[in-house]
């Protein structure tokens, strides 16, 4: 009677089980607090008990959705973040992208010390830049309680430039070369040959451009005052400081607006993840 053999590197039954087993544990424990987040926007009264973690159809309502609806609007603020972040990406995407790509295809003097400028951007921490760049944004140039102040420190982003140029690095220049060859501009070259190859890179760049402004509160906080042009997570900041505590459900109505700020994002991330694969760049090139 013939055993089959092991194909070396793979996995044994009991090893296989031990890996599934620690992935779901591991899995539950990253959920296990947006599912709390949830299961507590919905309880009548707050239970912070063992018992809380599971749902209790008579400690089950939405008032607390409707109670901070009341006070802050969460539609507008939702349309505001939107703006905000939708703005933020946009810039983001088109300017790192170009920037990236100079920096890794074209050639040019100083490219080099334009990069290391780059890197050293990223050392700097935003809250250092935040007033000077308020005096200057609010006062300089009178965008204050605009959405334009609230976007325009945001529109570059140094780590998307990074991104792009690693990406764009790995892409053999034999074929940009072919493109320019056949009478294509550098911007034909960066629209049809290099963008369709970096799809994992111009996600990532989405995401992370996306997550920062969508619950960015202390800047937008800064430039407006008017509450109808403040995002969501400034709203929800001040609501938690001010007003939960009036509020027949503070907990719960604070949970409540949690879950409608932090939806949108794992809805992104849930449309987006099919993309994050590797391409086999190489592929297009003989040889």
């Amino acid at each position: 009677m013939s055993t089959k053999r092991r194909v070396p590197g793979e996995l044994t039954r009991g090893q296989a089980a031990l890996r599934g087993t620690v992935l779901a544990l591991g899995a539950l424990l990253f959920l296990f607090p947006f599912y709390y987040m949830v299961i507590g926007s919905f309880q009548t009264t707050p239970d912070t008990s063992i018992a809380g973690i599971f749902p209790n159809p008579s400690n089950i309502t939405g008032a607390n959705y409707v109670a901070i609806n009341e006070r802050i609007n969460l539609f507008t603020g939702l349309v505001n973040s939107g703006i905000f972040a939708g703005a933020v990406v946009v810039g983001t995407i088109l300017f790192g992208m170009v920037t990236g790509y100079a920096l890794a295809v074209l050639k040019w003097r100083g490219r080099g010390t334009t990069f290391a400028i780059v890197l050293l951007v990223q050392v700097v921490p935003f809250q250092l830049l935040m007033i000077p760049l308020y005096v200057m944004i609010a006062r300089d140039y009178g965008l204050g309680d605009t959405h334009a102040g609230m976007i325009l420190p945001f529109l570059i982003n140094s780590t998307a430039v990074v991104i792009f140029r690693q990406y764009f690095l790995q892409i053999p220049k034999e074929m940009f070369d072919a493109a320019r060859i056949d009478g294509a501009s550098e911007l034909r070259v960066l629209r049809q040959v290099a963008i369709p190859l970096v799809k994992p890179a111009l996600v990532t760049v989405i995401l992370i451009s996306f997550i920062g402004p969508w619950n960015e509160f202390l800047w937008p906080f800064l430039i407006t005052k008017d509450s109808s042009l403040q995002p969501l997570a400034v709203s929800l900041a001040n609501y938690m400081t001010t007003i939960a505590s009036s509020t027949t459900n503070p907990f719960g109505s604070m949970l409540a607006g949690a879950v409608v700020l932090a939806a949108p994002i794992v809805l992104l991330f849930i449309w987006f993840q099919r993309y994050f694969v590797s391409t086999d760049i190489g592929s297009g090139v003989k040889g």
